[in-house]
């Protein structure tokens, strides 16, 4: 079997930058088993299958090279891209995603795709003593985001320059590390987003993060559009806008690799 196979950067317009997924374009879905290994062969942070169904709508899955998860920006953002790019949609065409975690839409913008996702919230918590000293950062507020740790410091230094223990760190929940970022610049907040629990040290852009990122800020800093910027070492450039209970969500996207996969 052949399947039609993209590689794109996403939350980026350059190459070798942003986030990279792999997109396989189906026509037909696949057993979890395949999917898994595809995701496993294609080593990157996340893999999407994408069938389209007979509403004209699609179904979106996605996978790490470890497993599946419930829900994936930047492996959407890259699917949308995919779609547009070979005609599957046209141009002004919504791309609307049936997927684990409800239904996603993404709309092109000019150069960005803006993706319309759950808006996650938060509660208070503190980090396992063994967590926090693997993180070796000192938290101004803890909070738990659904399944995801989010961690404010006071610096966008002390994000950039945490230097995590992965190996206590795959022991415990994904994590977000943010803070405001410094004066003067462009971005109104920083983050980096660990996850070696799903077989991902430190992942480079994470529209997810950013779904939990969005009414946290948009809180602290009492507005709703929110430049971001993720200080992973290929770094990621995202806007958000919190609209009621969702996260709009938008970045940019390059092909990178266009062939087949041999199944």
């Amino acid at each position: 079997m052949r399947i039609k196979f993209f590689q794109v950067d996403a939350f980026t317009n350059s190459v070798f930058k942003g986030n990279q997924a792999a997109v396989c374009l189906l026509t037909k879905a696949l057993s979890e088993q395949d999917m898994q290994s595809i995701a496993m062969e294609n080593n990157v942070a996340e893999t999407a299958f994408v069938v389209k169904r007979k509403d004209g709508d699609f179904d979106l899955r996605w996978f790490t090279p470890a497993v599946e998860v419930p829900l994936c920006g930047h492996a959407t953002l890259a699917s949308a891209h995919i779609l547009w790019q070979q005609g599957v949609l046209a141009k002004d065409a919504s791309a609307k995603f049936h997927t684990k975690s409800g239904l996603l839409t993404a709309e092109k913008k000019d150069n960005w795709i803006e993706m319309d996702m759950p808006a996650i919230t938060n509660e208070k918590t503190a980090l396992p003593d063994d967590l926090l000293k693997a993180l070796n950062v000192k938290p101004v507020n803890v909070l738990m985001a659904d399944i995801r740790y989010l961690v404010e410091v006071e610096t966008e230094k002390e994000v950039r320059t945490a230097q995590p223990d992965f190996r206590v760190m795959k022991k415990h929940k994904t994590l977000i590390l943010t803070s405001r970022a410094d004066k003067g610049s462009k971005y109104d907040i920083v983050s980096r987003y660990f996850a070696s629990s799903f077989g991902i040290d430190e992942d480079p852009a994470t529209g997810s993060a950013h779904c939990c990122l969005a009414p946290y800020w948009a809180k602290k800093l009492g507005k709703n559009d929110i430049m971001a910027y993720q200080a992973s070492a290929r770094g990621a450039e995202l806007k958000l806008r919190l609209n009621g209970d969702r996260a709009l969500i938008s970045g940019m996207a390059v092909t990178v690799i266009n062939g087949n996969f041999h199944l």
